[in-house]
Protein backbone atom coordinates (compact mmCIF):
# COMPACT_ATOMS: atom_id res chain seq x y z
CA UNK A 1 0.00 0.00 0.00
CA UNK A 2 1.20 3.56 -0.76
CA UNK A 3 1.80 5.92 1.96
CA UNK A 4 3.53 8.43 0.47
CA UNK A 5 3.37 10.45 -3.41
CA UNK A 6 5.08 13.83 -4.22
CA UNK A 7 3.31 15.90 -6.44
CA UNK A 8 5.28 18.66 -8.25
CA UNK A 9 7.34 19.79 -5.41
CA UNK A 10 4.86 18.48 -2.17
CA UNK A 11 5.03 15.30 -0.76
CA UNK A 12 1.61 13.76 0.59
CA UNK A 13 2.58 11.50 3.70
CA UNK A 14 -0.05 9.38 5.79
CA UNK A 15 0.90 8.61 8.82
CA UNK A 16 -1.45 6.52 11.41
CA UNK A 17 -1.70 8.52 15.39
CA UNK A 18 -2.59 10.91 17.14
CA UNK A 19 -2.44 14.66 14.93
CA UNK A 20 -1.61 16.67 17.95
CA UNK A 21 1.97 15.00 18.25
CA UNK A 22 2.84 16.74 14.91
CA UNK A 23 5.62 18.51 14.66
CA UNK A 24 5.01 20.69 11.56
CA UNK A 25 3.76 24.13 11.11
CA UNK A 26 0.08 23.56 10.59
CA UNK A 27 -2.79 20.84 11.83
CA UNK A 28 -6.05 20.93 10.51
CA UNK A 29 -9.43 20.86 13.14
CA UNK A 30 -12.32 18.80 11.98
CA UNK A 31 -14.55 21.95 13.05
CA UNK A 32 -18.10 22.76 13.01
CA UNK A 33 -19.25 26.19 11.79
CA UNK A 34 -19.57 27.66 14.77
CA UNK A 35 -16.22 26.78 15.63
CA UNK A 36 -16.72 25.53 19.51
CA UNK A 37 -14.72 22.57 19.98
CA UNK A 38 -16.33 19.93 21.82
CA UNK A 39 -14.48 16.06 20.82
CA UNK A 40 -13.09 14.30 18.66
CA UNK A 41 -10.01 15.96 16.93
CA UNK A 42 -11.35 19.52 18.36
CA UNK A 43 -11.36 18.02 21.78
CA UNK A 44 -7.93 16.97 21.47
CA UNK A 45 -6.51 20.18 19.89
CA UNK A 46 -8.20 22.01 23.05
CA UNK A 47 -7.38 19.96 25.69
CA UNK A 48 -3.56 19.33 24.82
CA UNK A 49 -2.95 22.85 23.29
CA UNK A 50 -4.79 24.72 25.37
CA UNK A 51 -8.68 26.59 25.72
CA UNK A 52 -7.20 29.90 23.89
CA UNK A 53 -6.87 27.74 20.85
CA UNK A 54 -11.25 28.11 21.39
CA UNK A 55 -11.45 31.47 22.12
CA UNK A 56 -9.80 32.71 19.08
CA UNK A 57 -11.68 30.25 17.03
CA UNK A 58 -15.07 32.04 18.69
CA UNK A 59 -13.87 35.46 17.78
CA UNK A 60 -13.55 34.56 13.90
CA UNK A 61 -16.94 32.58 13.91
CA UNK A 62 -19.16 31.53 12.98
CA UNK A 63 -18.50 30.58 9.09
CA UNK A 64 -19.69 28.74 6.26
CA UNK A 65 -19.66 25.13 6.16
CA UNK A 66 -16.76 24.53 3.62
CA UNK A 67 -15.16 27.24 5.13
CA UNK A 68 -11.70 27.50 7.39
CA UNK A 69 -10.26 30.26 9.88
CA UNK A 70 -6.58 30.13 11.53
CA UNK A 71 -5.81 30.51 15.10
CA UNK A 72 -2.35 30.41 16.52
CA UNK A 73 -1.73 26.68 18.53
CA UNK A 74 -1.17 27.70 21.49
CA UNK A 75 0.77 24.67 23.51
CA UNK A 76 0.57 22.25 20.31
CA UNK A 77 3.96 21.96 18.54
CA UNK A 78 2.42 23.62 15.25
CA UNK A 79 2.51 27.38 14.92
CA UNK A 80 -1.26 27.35 13.66
CA UNK A 81 -4.44 25.50 13.47
CA UNK A 82 -6.77 25.96 10.76
CA UNK A 83 -10.36 24.72 11.78
CA UNK A 84 -11.92 23.51 8.80
CA UNK A 85 -15.55 23.54 8.78
CA UNK A 86 -16.45 20.12 7.46
CA UNK A 87 -19.99 20.19 9.14
CA UNK A 88 -23.00 22.92 10.21
CA UNK A 89 -24.04 23.50 13.48
CA UNK A 90 -26.52 20.60 12.90
CA UNK A 91 -22.89 18.38 13.14
CA UNK A 92 -23.89 17.03 9.56
CA UNK A 93 -21.66 16.67 6.78
CA UNK A 94 -21.49 15.76 3.18
CA UNK A 95 -18.23 14.80 0.53
CA UNK A 96 -18.99 18.81 -0.89
CA UNK A 97 -18.60 20.54 2.75
CA UNK A 98 -15.33 18.34 2.99
CA UNK A 99 -14.30 18.72 -0.57
CA UNK A 100 -14.64 22.89 0.27
CA UNK A 101 -13.08 22.53 3.77
CA UNK A 102 -9.78 20.79 2.60
CA UNK A 103 -9.61 22.98 -0.46
CA UNK A 104 -10.60 26.61 1.61
CA UNK A 105 -7.70 25.27 4.30
CA UNK A 106 -5.04 24.64 2.06
CA UNK A 107 -5.83 28.18 0.43
CA UNK A 108 -5.29 29.75 4.19
CA UNK A 109 -1.88 27.72 4.36
CA UNK A 110 -0.99 29.18 1.35
CA UNK A 111 -2.19 33.19 2.79
CA UNK A 112 0.31 32.41 5.49
CA UNK A 113 3.33 30.36 3.24
CA UNK A 114 3.48 27.50 5.42
CA UNK A 115 5.24 25.05 4.02
CA UNK A 116 3.97 21.74 6.17
CA UNK A 117 0.33 21.00 7.37
CA UNK A 118 -1.53 18.11 8.97
CA UNK A 119 -4.90 17.21 8.03
CA UNK A 120 -7.21 14.15 10.18
CA UNK A 121 -9.97 12.28 8.03
CA UNK A 122 -12.56 15.42 8.10
CA UNK A 123 -16.27 14.73 9.09
CA UNK A 124 -15.51 10.74 9.88
CA UNK A 125 -15.58 11.62 13.46
CA UNK A 126 -18.40 13.30 14.83
CA UNK A 127 -19.66 13.81 11.41
CA UNK A 128 -20.30 10.42 10.43
CA UNK A 129 -19.32 10.53 7.05
CA UNK A 130 -18.07 6.93 5.54
CA UNK A 131 -14.28 6.84 6.04
CA UNK A 132 -13.84 5.60 2.11
CA UNK A 133 -15.73 8.22 0.74
CA UNK A 134 -13.93 11.21 2.81
CA UNK A 135 -9.98 9.44 1.69
CA UNK A 136 -11.20 9.48 -1.76
CA UNK A 137 -12.50 13.34 -1.46
CA UNK A 138 -9.78 14.88 0.48
CA UNK A 139 -6.88 13.21 -1.51
CA UNK A 140 -8.46 13.89 -4.66
CA UNK A 141 -9.00 17.95 -3.52
CA UNK A 142 -5.24 18.19 -2.10
CA UNK A 143 -3.84 16.27 -5.98
CA UNK A 144 -6.44 19.14 -7.63
CA UNK A 145 -4.82 21.96 -5.40
CA UNK A 146 -1.25 20.99 -6.30
CA UNK A 147 -1.89 20.66 -9.79
CA UNK A 148 -3.91 23.78 -9.97
CA UNK A 149 -1.59 26.01 -7.34
CA UNK A 150 2.39 26.05 -8.99
CA UNK A 151 3.37 28.10 -6.52
CA UNK A 152 1.79 26.79 -3.54
CA UNK A 153 4.37 27.29 -0.20
CA UNK A 154 3.29 23.47 0.49
CA UNK A 155 6.15 21.76 0.85
CA UNK A 156 4.52 18.63 3.24
CA UNK A 157 0.98 17.52 3.10
CA UNK A 158 0.73 14.43 6.21
CA UNK A 159 -2.95 13.10 6.80
CA UNK A 160 -2.79 11.77 10.49
CA UNK A 161 -4.82 9.10 10.58
CA UNK A 162 -6.55 7.25 13.71
CA UNK A 163 -7.00 3.27 13.33
CA UNK A 164 -5.97 0.82 11.14
CA UNK A 165 -9.02 1.04 8.45
CA UNK A 166 -8.48 4.82 7.89
CA UNK A 167 -5.11 4.68 7.03
CA UNK A 168 -5.79 1.73 4.61
CA UNK A 169 -8.60 3.51 3.32
CA UNK A 170 -6.66 6.52 2.45
CA UNK A 171 -3.54 4.70 1.35
CA UNK A 172 -5.80 2.72 -1.02
CA UNK A 173 -7.62 6.29 -2.13
CA UNK A 174 -3.61 7.47 -2.36
CA UNK A 175 -2.71 4.84 -5.00
CA UNK A 176 -5.51 4.88 -6.84
CA UNK A 177 -5.00 8.95 -7.34
CA UNK A 178 -1.73 8.37 -7.75
CA UNK A 179 -2.07 6.37 -10.78
CA UNK A 180 -5.16 7.66 -12.68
Amino acid sequence: MVSERTVGGTVIRLRKGDITCYEGEAIVNAANSALWMGSGVAGAIKRLGGESIEREALGKGPIEPGEAVVTAAGALKTRYVVHAAAMGPDLVTSEALIRAATQNSLYKCDELKIQSVAFPALGTGVGGFPVDKCAHAMIDEVFLYLQEETDTSLKEVVFFLFGEETYRSFGKALEERATA
